[in-house]
């Protein structure tokens, strides 16, 4: 555990420093030696893993299996599709070179000249070029579809500005990559995973979303369509939390991936992508903290319960420990994640900040005068209140069940409380004046657009707000645009993001 005894700085003075000060001191993550790259510590991955293990779930549910690419993509298939090479050229790490040698003059090693590649390699900053050209050896007919593929894997996408979770140079996230035989099975699977990151945010981080779909402009780059995610951070600015892209047969063309159809003709395959990253870390973190450190939803907290005991001799423990070897085993037969913390390199008080800091949802504490009652000390984390409980130590199962049912109470107070946020700060702006005022103030602005990249583009170097979808669920109203003043057939999220 990393102990600081200086408060955390507060997220109305200085919400950067409070976001970086609390990966920090939780046991997150930390900079690399490398340049733009995180180390993710045991606490942070552990929450990484509980994230990882619940979508993977979700996607085999629905028919995806596992796979895995190369790290490398040969130079010529990122340039196989003109607008995705376009589009991700800037951020490319660049192998050219495969071995290193002394130095002439004895100092260190040097780029040995004579193993120059023959084609540069681009360590991936996505898989759509490498896996299609696998594709085309797995796929002849239409009985091959649909293939539902998704990988977990690393990227490198060379970031000059980063923070860690939200924009590393190197993060790690999954990537599906689908294939169909017809334009609609794509399309419909595009909205299925949009739907189920939808509902991992929801149910699982305790993060309400608004589900849309990306201007041309925002756009992954070689997709037809984009739909997102969106949240909304404590500081007013937006996130983008996951994406579903339909690649219409823009892929399929690009590597020649033709399969004959049910009617015996030659058909280019229909494709999809779909990711979320370690970012969802982040958001995280910015969705529900508090100036007392990380706050966590049970579904995803490595340590759902910890047992603190309070004992002023080596004696006390040992009874304490004893007493309560049913309760620990009640709770972890019952599923959950428990802790039992009976070190004694710190005091009980000390425990509780520490895992109040780390987001313990659930925090038990025990002493003597507890054990004479047939009482327990419980405190949740997401309220910072407690209460005494009468608890049955030889047969805590009903104990067990009102913390199991607390633990759900908690996960729902989590969400109800990130959604009331959000729409608190929500807002309905029909004049310009009024959205630069707002802009400043920070959240979700819903505003006409007249559908225009002249528009949207004139918004985001006036304001640094930027179009962060077009709600699939919206109340339809048609108006004006809030910049050019022309017809407008729905409103759309602004926001300024990370």
């Amino acid at each position: 555990m990393v102990y600081m005894s200086k408060a955390l700085p507060k997220r109305s003075e200085n919400y950067s420093e409070w976001y970086n000060e609390i990966v920090k001191r939780a046991d997150l993550a930390e900079n690399s030696a490398v340049r733009g790259c995180m180390v993710i510590k045991p606490y942070g991955f552990a929450i990484w893993e509980k994230m990882q293990r619940a979508l993977d779930d979700m996607f085999k549910a629905t028919g995806h299996q596992n796979a895995y690419f190369p790290l490398f993509v040969p130079r010529s298939f990122l340039e196989k599709e003109e607008e995705h090479a376009e589009g991700f050229a800037k951020e490319c790490a660049v192998v050219t070179h495969y071995r290193l040698k002394a130095n002439p003059d004895g100092k260190g090693l040097v780029v040995d000249p004579n193993a120059k590649l023959e084609e540069e390699l681009i360590i991936r900053p996505t898989s759509e070029t490498v896996i299609w050209s696998a594709y085309k050896n797995w796929i002849q007919s239409w009985r091959d579809l649909p293939i539902l593929i998704n990988q977990w894997a690393n990227v490198v996408r060379w970031e000059m500005r980063t923070r860690i979770f939200l924009r590393t140079a190197e993060f790690l996230w999954q990537e599906g990559h689908t294939a169909h035989a017809t334009e609609e099975e794509a399309v419909e699977e595009t909205h299925k995973i949009l739907g189920i990151y939808a509902d991992f945010a929801e149910q699982w981080m305790a993060m309400p979303v608004v589900q849309g779909v990306k201007t041309a402009s925002e756009r992954f780059a070689g997709a037809e369509d984009t739909f997102c995610i969106e949240a909304l951070m404590q500081d007013g600015k937006a996130l983008q939390a996951g994406t579903s892209h339909f690649l219409g047969q823009n892929f399929a063309r690009s590597f020649d991936v033709q399969f004959v159809n049910k009617e015996n003709q030659l058909e280019y395959a229909w494709a999809t992508s779909w990711g979320v990253s370690t970012r969802l870390m982040g958001a995280l973190i910015m969705a529900h903290s508090d100036d007392n450190g990380l706050v966590l939803p049970p579904k995803l907290a490595p340590i759902q319960v910890v047992i603190v005991p309070i004992y002023r001799s080596p004696e006390d423990l040992a009874k304490i420990s004893e007493s309560i070897e049913p309760l620990i085993g009640a709770l972890k037969t019952a599923g959950l994640a428990v802790k039992y913390d009976d070190s004694d390199n710190q005091r009980s008080g000390w425990k509780f900040a520490e895992y109040e800091l780390r987001g313990v949802p659930v925090r038990l504490g025990i002493g003597m005068r507890d054990l004479e009652n047939g009482t327990i000390e419980v405190a949740r984390r997401d309220t910072l209140t407690k209460e005494s409980r009468p608890i049955d130590l030889v047969s805590p199962d009903s104990f067990v069940a009102g913390i199991k049912s607390l633990l759900d109470e908690i996960q729902e107070s989590i969400y109800d409380r990130a959604l009331r946020f959000r729409e608190e700060n929500t807002f309905l702006v029909d004049t310009w004046d009024e959205f630069k005022e707002q802009i400043e103030k920070g959240g979700f602005i819903m505003a006409h657009w007249d559908g225009t990249a002249e528009t949207e583009e004139k918004i985001k170097e006036e304001t640094k707000a930027t179009i962060r979808c077009i709600p699939l669920v919206s109340d339809e109203m048609a108006g004006k645009c809030v910049y050019s003043g022309k017809e407008s057939a729905k409103r759309v999220l602004f926001a300024r993001a990370y």
